[in-house]
């Protein structure tokens, strides 16, 4: 028995390795408590307002074995999935927005597995609140009907409103927009509307209020800063009307009329009043207080007004009757009344037009004839006009108005009442003018102010203007420009001027005449105007070619305008082109021009403009050249020396005679020739030498320049031949030696 139990006992040991080694422990959270972001997820709370994809937890737990772990979320079937976990790190992400008002909290299945073993555990995540919830009216919008007698202060409404947040955010109060320029007020936290202290509602100035009414939360966290939210909604207060205000008359002031016409029972005037309180108002009676003198009725229930008397028995012109209004009460009794006036005119018919009068009664047209320009302010004396309209009162008052050409006259007065002397003013005399108007046609209107028929009345006025002599001759121009060739012979016509005089008669007539220092040459026909020469004037544009004076216009008596005459002398060709000289020597250079010069008497281009040409050269004509604008005489370009030139000419003698001609560009044409003699010596040669070459041709010229040598070498001799003189004279001169003895000369007995 004993070798029996040693055999079992390695048997026993090996079997216990072998449930050892087959053991496995399963995995398992960490519990770090509720205020850890990092676990199982138990009792974490997480706010409404955080932002979907945000990492809000982490996942953390180990294996006994130390397997790796890996990580999982499920949710209750048909719940949302708010949250999403990645398994190897167990980072928890929100998914899905979170709203605490519509869910608090969300049950999670929180897993955890090595591969082999998985542990599951139920947890609940709590939503936190945010203040993302604006407060909402339970009983808003609303209407109130107030009767308006209530007493200010007086409770009419209590708003109620929920925010469905908790805390502070939670919390609500109310407000009034603009409660300065409202009649109630509003208690912050019962929401309850009173009437303001003071305050009372009035039906017949305002019959419904509008008041917006402001709720607003207590302020939370939302999005990581601190908000408030707010509702507003209208609150309608209908003011109900009480009988507390009397009754109002319509359209007044009244006014009412009785025509001369108008018979017992005749209509004036229907008053109307209506009860103040217009929500219920109550049926109105009328009466009269007092003023009627018995002769006026008036309709107790429809306020119109009729005449009880023929207008002829009226002792006044002018009826203030106070009219009374009373409320009719329910009960039948009068109760509230108020009181008016109604004016009542006794007037008269508008039935007579104005009517115009002259010295023998009615008249519709008046003339006078007067002299043109009168003083302004002048009174048309001649028009004797009376105006009347013979109704009495407003129907008798009308305006008198001028109609005509211009605004030369004014009629005064403009306003009439019944009756007027009617005068014409003279306004603007100028503009009286015979020249213009030989007569002129006004209309006198009376119109009618106030009446509806406007009854009106013209009459016609013509005045004849007599002229007189206020205008001076005018000239067609202030200068008249002439021109008149030289050598018109006397008594030639040279400008006819115009002047007008617009006046009539002799005063019409002009007279012309002229002077001035250019006017010495020149006549004028007094009648007709036109100017000409003297019979003995000659006129040589190349002695005088301007000419200006006046001319004049005188009327018969004495009026006058001047003009300015120009009178430009015309230049003829009349004068040849003229040398110095006819026949002219001078000395050449070879290289340098000489120049010869003609003048043309004439005054004006182109007769005084002169062309030069050569005519004809000896010994030969193809030599020189002449430029006929200046007149400069040069030798052909090819020509350089003296040998040339004898090559040319085959002689030794450079002595040239050229027939030059001078000729004006005129109309017709006039022309001069002059010989000219040419010496040609070398470039070389001074001009000094050249000169006195050629005195050779000149023996006048010769002579004087000898004459001048020899008289200055004797004048030079004398004033040497002086000096000398004068300068011996000076050194042979002695001064006396010693003092000068006094001789006293006696007396002879």
């Amino acid at each position: 028995m004993r070798n029996v139990k040693v055999l079992h006992l390695p048997l026993i040991l090996l079997c216990a390795r072998v449930c050892l080694a087959q053991a496995d422990f399963a995995p398992y959270f960490y519990d770090n408590g509720p205020y850890s972001h990092n676990g199982n997820l138990a009792l974490f709370s997480l706010s409404e307002d955080t932002a979907v994809g945000t990492q809000i937890y982490r996942l953390n737990g180990t294996d006994p074995e130390g397997h790796e772990v890996r990580y999982g979320l499920s949710f209750d079937p048909g719940s949302k999935e708010y949250f999403r976990v990645e398994p190897i790190s167990g980072n928890v992400t929100l998914v899905e927005q979170l709203d605490r008002e519509k869910q608090d909290s969300i049950d999670v299945l929180v897993s955890i597995t090595d591969g082999r073993s998985k542990v599951v555990e139920r947890v609940t995540v709590f939503v936190m609140d945010a203040n993302d919830e604006k407060p909402e009216f339970q009983n808003m919008p609303a209407i109130a009907d107030v009767m308006e007698t209530t007493e200010s202060g007086s409770s009419i409404y209590r708003v109620q409103a929920v925010d469905k947040d908790t805390g502070s955010g939670g919390s609500v109060t109310y407000y009034l927009q603009n409660p300065q320029s409202t009649l109630f007020t509003i208690d912050r936290h019962s929401g309850v509307v009173r009437i303001k202290a003071g305050e009372m509602l009035d039906y017949e100035k305002t019959k419904a209020h509008f008041v917006t009414v402001i709720v607003r939360d207590g302020g939370g966290n939302f999005n990581g800063r601190e908000q408030f939210l707010s509702s507003s909604s209208t609150l309608t207060i209908n003011v109900i009307d009480a009988q507390d205000t009397p009754p109002v008359f319509i359209g007044t002031p009244y006014f009412g009329y009785v025509y001369e016409i108008s018979v017992p029972g005749s209509e004036i005037f229907t008053v109307i009043a209506k009860d103040g309180d217009v929500g219920n108002p109550n049926p109105i009676r009328y009466s009269f207080d007092e003023g009627d003198d018995g002769v006026f009725h008036i309709n107790k229930t429809s306020g119109c007004i009729t005449l009880q008397r023929l207008p002829i028995y009226l002792k006044r012109e002018i009826f203030n009757i106070k009219v009374r209004a009373s409320e009719v009460s329910p009960q039948g009794r009068l109760s509230d009344y108020s009181v008016t006036t109604m004016v009542i005119r006794v007037v008269d018919l508008n039935n007579n037009p104005p009517t115009f009068y002259g010295e023998k009664g009615p008249q519709n047209m008046f003339e006078l004839t007067m002299y043109e320009h009168p003083p302004e302010g002048e009174i048309l004396r001649g028009l004797k006009i009376t105006v009347n309209d013979s109704d009495q009162g407003a129907n008798a008052k009308f305006n008198l108005k001028l109609i005509g050409p211009g605004r030369m006259l004014r009629v005064v007065p403009q306003t009439v009442l019944n009756e007027a002397q009617v005068t014409i003013l003279v306004e603007d005399s100028a503009a009286m003018d015979y020249e213009k108007h030989h007569f002129l046609t006004y209309k006198l209107l009376a119109v009618e102010i106030d009446t509806p028929e406007r009854f009106s009345a013209t009459a016609d006025i013509v005045i004849h203007l007599l002229d007189t002599n206020d205008n001076a001759p005018k000239f067609s121009t202030d200068y008249y420009i002439a021109r008149i060739p030289e050598n018109s012979p006397g008594g030639s016509n040279v400008v006819s001027v115009t002047a007008v005089d617009p006046d009539s008669g002799s005063w019409g007539e002009v007279k012309y005449s002229i002077y001035g220092s250019g006017a010495d040459l020149f006549l004028i026909q007094p009648a007709s105007g036109i100017i000409y020469t003297q019979p003995w004037a000659s006129l040589d544009a190349e002695v005088r070619s301007k000419y200006n004076f006046y001319v004049k216009a005188e009327d018969a008596e004495g009026k006058y305008s001047l003009a300015e005459v120009f009178v430009t002398v015309l230049d003829l060709n009349d004068h040849p082109p003229a040398f110095n000289d006819n026949f002219l020597e001078t000395t050449m250079v070879i290289g340098a021009p000489v120049k010869i010069e003609a003048v043309d008497d004439d005054a004006e281009v182109p007769n005084n403009v002169i062309e030069y040409a050569i005519m004809r050269a000896e010994p030969d004509n193809n030599i020189f050249d002449i430029n006929a604008d200046t007149g400069e005489i040069i030798l052909k370009s090819y020509i350089k020396s003296m040998a040339i030139i004898q090559n040319i000419t085959q002689q030794t003698d450079c002595t040239w005679s050229l027939v030059v001609q001078a000729r004006d560009r005129g109309q017709p044409s006039f022309s001069t020739t002059a010989v000219v003699k040419i010496d040609i010596t070398e470039a070389i040669k001074s001009r000094f030498f050249s000169y006195f070459l050629g005195l050779r041709k000149r023996p006048r010229a010769v002579l004087g320049i000898c004459l001048t040598v020899v008289t200055f070498a004797i004048s030079v001799t004398v004033f040497v031949s002086t000096m000398i003189y004068w300068n011996s004279v000076k050194k042979s001169r002695v001064k006396p030696q010693g003092k000068i003895r006094k001789i006293v000369r006696r007396p002879v007995p």
